[in-house]
């Protein structure tokens, strides 16, 4: 008994010795790390006007352990060093965003960090960004853009950043000019097969789009550091991005903007929520768009393979229609389980959406705290279009605070239960 005893004591002890390795480890990395993007944004004021430099959480998405550069109003987080140190509340969702909590306006970085240093600066300096926008003058917006998940729609975004590609490689401004014409010819095409995806697509642009030059910019990468990081991203987004709808302007903007800064240095500091992006580009390249951009789409489709990505929608629209029944009759035609919003914040992946025409988007996985509870969805739950309440499958098993079902697990705060209604539908109620 007391050598079990005192085996167990020396397991606990090494254990112990290891997590404070580790912990140190990672707080030594978080230090660099704020060091690396004091420096760089600094480096990079005229970017925006602005120092972008300002707290920082770097978050362990699974033990929720956070690394700070500056502390809380509150002192939750406990100085180790130059930085502070703590657990973030159940109820914030762990993701690469901004946001406002005890008392400070954050930005946040899951862990780990890209391995390479202008990699993990473009992350930490996009999400700096989201958090100076209301300083900059840019309202947080981010809409879908559902046409981007019809087959007519990708085959136009597609050919629209295989054009940039070129742009970005061409070795003489006539080239160069030839190709933006070109791109531009595939965005406004676009435009016209869905109208009002102008509005849309450029709000999301200056959102994510923006955030990502900025991300871009502030690393000061050379020119071919920065030829191989679009060429990477863009392979990326083309291999394993299911959908485009939250991810384009990613793509898109960087490449734009890339070319702006050199053509146009400081094109940026003039925006604001207000502006209209398309145009500004067409303007700053003097791009002449033809009168009948569909006839000159269909021709400047040629030069970069265009029938081949034509074919590869087709067989993609199919497939996504098949998922699209599916999922419709999961979540809408047979008995399923909705879930109010209260207060509602939410974190998920935006690369693997699928929109459900009228009746909102299935995100296959997301987080949802609300006064409620929290929802843990790893199998796919419906966003409605309203973003007013979430659906998923009925429940397999139900206790008083823990309810689950097929690829989705609700935790029930105090005061609230599930109960099916005269439809055999489920919903909550609070007691």
């Amino acid at each position: 008994m007391k050598t079990f005893l005192l085996a167990g004591l020396l397991l606990g002890s090494a254990a112990g010795d290891a997590l404070c390795q580790q912990s140190d480890t990672t707080a030594t990395q978080a230090q660099r790390t704020f060091q690396e993007a004091a420096a760089a944004t600094k480096k990079q004021q005229r970017l925006w006007g602005i120092d972008l430099y300002g707290p920082m959480l770097l978050v362990n998405p699974a033990t929720r352990e956070v690394y700070a550069n500056m502390p809380d109003s509150s002192g939750k987080l406990q100085k180790q060093g130059t930085i502070y140190t703590g657990k973030l509340p159940s109820k914030i969702n762990t993701a690469n965003t901004s946001l406002y909590w005890e008392g400070r306006s954050w930005a946040m970085v899951q862990l780990p960090l890209p391995a390479d240093k202008d990699e993990r600066i473009n992350l930490i300096a996009h999400e700096l960004f989201h958090r100076s926008q209301p300083t900059l003058h840019f309202k947080l917006s981010d809409p879908t853009n559902n046409h981007l998940d019809k087959k007519d729609g990708r085959i136009y975004l597609r050919l629209e950043l295989a054009a940039l590609q070129q742009a970005l490689a061409a070795t003489s401004p006539e080239v160069r000019q030839q190709h933006l014409l070109h791109a531009m010819t595939f965005r406004h095409y676009r435009y016209e097969l869905y109208p009002g995806a102008d509005t849309t697509e450029n709000a999301l642009e200056l959102n994510e789009g923006i955030a990502e030059y900025t991300g871009m910019m502030v690393c000061n990468r050379d020119k071919a550091a920065a030829l191989k990081h679009f060429d990477k991203n863009l392979y990326d987004f083309l291999h394993y991005y299911p959908t485009f709808v939250r991810s384009f302007a990613y793509q898109t903007i960087p490449m734009y903007g890339y070319m702006l800064s050199q053509a146009k240095p400081g094109w940026n500091r003039q925006l604001n929520s207000q502006s209209n992006l398309t145009p500004l580009i067409v303007q700053a390249f003097k791009l002449s768009i033809p009168a009948d951009v569909k006839t000159a789409a269909t021709n400047y489709a040629r030069e970069y393979n265009g029938d081949a990505v034509a074919l590869e929608e087709a067989a993609r629209e199919k497939k996504i229609q098949e998922q699209i029944a599916a999922y419709t009759q999961l979540f809408i035609k047979q008995a399923h389980t909705e879930l109010r919003f209260v207060k509602m914040n939410i974190s998920f992946n935006p690369s693997n959406i699928v929109p459900i025409d009228g009746y909102g988007t299935v995100y296959p996985t997301m987080r949802i705290s609300d006064a409620w509870g929290i929802l843990t969805v790893t199998e796919g739950a419906l966003m409605s279009a309203q973003w007013d309440k979430v659906i998923v499958g009925l429940p397999q098993n139900v206790t008083d605070q823990l309810v689950t079902g097929q690829g989705w697990k609700l935790e029930l705060n105090k005061g609230y239960n599930l109960e099916k209604d005269a439809t055999g539908n489920y919903a909550l109620k609070k007691q």
